[in-house]
């Protein structure tokens, strides 16, 4: 997509419309709560339905949130004033229901990871072109005051120009606390799908598009056990690797090494470093939408930078994506973005697999910052 004001970027449907922006969620599970807690506040988005396959739950879910309408997915892809469709389904079928909304002339914005596969992933991509309507898909994480900070302080030159970038994300994993956590050790998920976006996608803020990876995988469990909820005890099979290191160069030349773990019981999580020419950059934890960033050049203390701007969480990417729709320019988390990563973890998962190099065919801009004002709570669609 480009810059443009045609009705081929602004979409079905949106075409001609003015003021707030009608949403409908998809999936009423776990982290639809923390979804609609912010996408019920922000006055740029109209809320108008929920969907899931238990009518049920869509409809608690609705009436604990002060929402009109219930129902199904078809209910909800035949309403008229649903322009963006939120879909929070579980990875397996990410694609298929982004399809689904993009035939019905909608706008989507999903949770991650975009797609399983590149071929899924490209059809959505060319589906929604040829619809006239936008895909976006989270991590929006990178939208908030913390790591926007953080990448304002990059673009300072404030260490000078990046070279090397270190991530670690280590866990024993979340099926001790999460109450039907199967899908996370099934196709799709894993450390490097369930948490690798946020990651790769501050990776890619930092340094821009990736050339190439190479990566180890490992699996030190072949089943686990539900620890809480109604299922606790219940064992269930592990499907994919839950330990993933990776070597990655970027097309600028910068380097990166990232640890993906589900296997640690010294937990790591958060830490992404970003060192450059002058000096060391520690970022907040690319999961959140807070935290400083701190600065090391030397000194005999390093210098802690407050995090400046929004601090929203989940469905911040959603109201910038209403914005930029009615505004007729390019969303911040564009579906081309989203692509990319989906590609960098297909690659490491295709190097892991053959013990080689593999090159990341597709590239991309980094989305611009968002100006230090930037507040989803403030009414910019009349």
């Amino acid at each position: 997509m480009t810059d443009t004001t045609t009705n081929a970027v602004r979409g079905v449907a949106s075409e001609g419309r003015t003021g707030p922006v009608g949403v409908g969620v998809i999936g009423a599970g776990v982290i639809s709560d923390q979804y609609l807690g912010n996408l019920t506040k922000f006055p740029d988005l109209r809320v108008l339905f929920i969907a899931d396959l238990d009518e049920a739950r869509a409809a608690a879910q609705a009436e604990k949130w002060g929402i009109a309408g219930s129902g199904s997915v078809d209910d909800l892809l035949a309403h008229d004033d649903v322009e963006i469709v939120v879909n929070l389904t579980i990875p397996a079928a990410h694609v298929e229901v982004a399809l689904r909304a993009v035939e019905a002339g909608k706008h989507v914005w999903g949770e991650k990871p975009y797609a399983l596969d590149r071929e899924s992933g490209r059809r959505l991509l060319q589906a929604a072109k040829d619809r006239g309507v936008r895909v976006a898909v989270a991590p929006d994480t990178f939208l908030g005051a913390g790591l926007q900070t953080g990448l304002r302080t990059i673009r300072s030159g404030k260490i000078g120009t990046p070279q090397t970038g270190l991530t670690l994300f280590q866990s024993p994993g979340p099926e001790s606390w999460h109450p039907s956590p199967e899908f996370l050790f099934a196709r799709g998920g894993g450390p490097m799908f369930d948490i690798g976006p946020y990651y790769l996608t501050t990776l890619v803020q930092v340094f821009g598009p990736v050339a190439k990876v190479t990566a180890a995988a490992s699996k030190a469990h072949d089943t686990r056990v539900i620890g809480s909820g109604p299922k606790a005890g219940t064992v269930f099979p592990v499907e994919v690797p839950t330990n993933v290191t990776a070597l990655i160069q970027f097309e600028s030349g910068a380097s990166a090494q990232s640890v993906f773990s589900f296997d640690s019981k010294l937990e790591r999580a958060g830490f992404v470093e970003i060192s450059g020419t002058e000096g060391t950059a520690v970022f907040p934890d690319p999961n959140m939408f807070e935290g400083d960033t701190i600065v090391h050049t030397g000194a005999d203390e390093p210098e802690t930078i407050p995090a400046t701007g929004s601090t929203f969480s989940r469905g911040t990417g959603v109201a910038e994506l209403a914005q930029a729709i009615r505004e007729g320019r390019r969303e911040r988390v564009p579906g081309e973005l989203a692509f990319h990563v989906l590609d960098i973890m297909v690659s490491l998962d295709e190097s892991a697999s053959r013990g080689e190099t593999v090159v990341v065919e597709s590239s991309l801009e980094p989305t611009p910052d968002l100006p230090e004002s930037w507040d989803p709570s403030v009414p910019t669609l009349a």
